[in-house]
């Protein structure tokens, strides 16, 4: 606990140093204390140091290069990973691929383009990927989905996938596990053609290539194959 905390300190004060002026080093500050406290009250009206209003600026507002936090925050988390890397054969490196729904009710002129129902909820709804290996889950990357027309969230998974850095995956076998709104024939196809391992869920009506569904399966550890899957499985 102590090294892991070590490293998010060394990390926030780089992060601090990256800022263009002493005023938005204190927001950025006050924003991750609320983070770092894990208390579950990370909004900005939750601050004791600053005002709700201020740090709304700070993220709505001001000029400050995003991108260089993002590459920054990057690259420690690349290094702490491969720091975790035993000698020997290859780990495993788990990608946990994820649908999140951030549930919106009012209207908000800024997300207008963004805003969508699925599954019945209304919001900004996040392909949201996740990195595992050892003691450290980082969320790493994520894409929004935006609305019939548009990508799907099997199609923002495999882009995501085909993103990841390839200083992670010359080192570790990967690893992909999504639940079945990914388990489409493009998903596990792309996955595959990475030579990446993936556990997919998949739907009780999937067919297989002898036209029984897998709800008729009884038996566990079989190996299967499904329609249209060009592997068995």
């Amino acid at each position: 606990m102590v090294s892991i905390l070590a490293h998010a300190q060394n990390l926030v004060y780089t992060l601090l140093s990256l800022m263009p002026s002493v005023y938005q080093q204190e927001n950025l500050e006050a924003m991750l204390g609320l983070f770092l406290q894990a208390q579950g009250y990370p909004l900005p009206e939750h601050s004791k140091s600053k005002s709700a209003s201020a740090l709304s600026r700070f993220l709505n507002i001001y000029d400050w290069s995003t991108k260089s936090v993002i590459r920054t925050t990057r690259n420690r988390v690349i290094e702490e990973i491969l720091s975790e890397r035993p000698l020997g054969r290859k780990p495993f490196l788990q990608v946990i691929i994820d649908l999140t729904t951030l549930e919106k009710f009012g209207k908000f002129k800024g997300f207008q383009n963004l805003i969508r129902f699925y599954n019945g909820k209304r919001g900004l709804h996040l392909v949201v990927v996740y990195l595992v290996v050892g003691r450290w889950r980082v969320p790493w990357s994520f894409r929004v989905w935006r609305g019939r027309g548009t990508s799907s969230p099997a199609q923002l998974g495999l882009k995501l996938v085909k993103c990841l850095p390839k200083k992670l995956t010359k080192h570790f076998q990967v690893m992909v596990l999504v639940d079945t709104a990914f388990g489409s024939l493009e998903f596990l196809h792309g996955v595959r053609k990475r030579k990446f391992h993936v556990i997919a869920g998949i739907a009780c009506t999937r067919k297989l290539v002898d036209g029984r569904c897998v709800a008729q399966l009884h038996k566990r550890g079989q190996q299967l194959r499904l329609r249209g899957l060009k592997f068995p499985v």
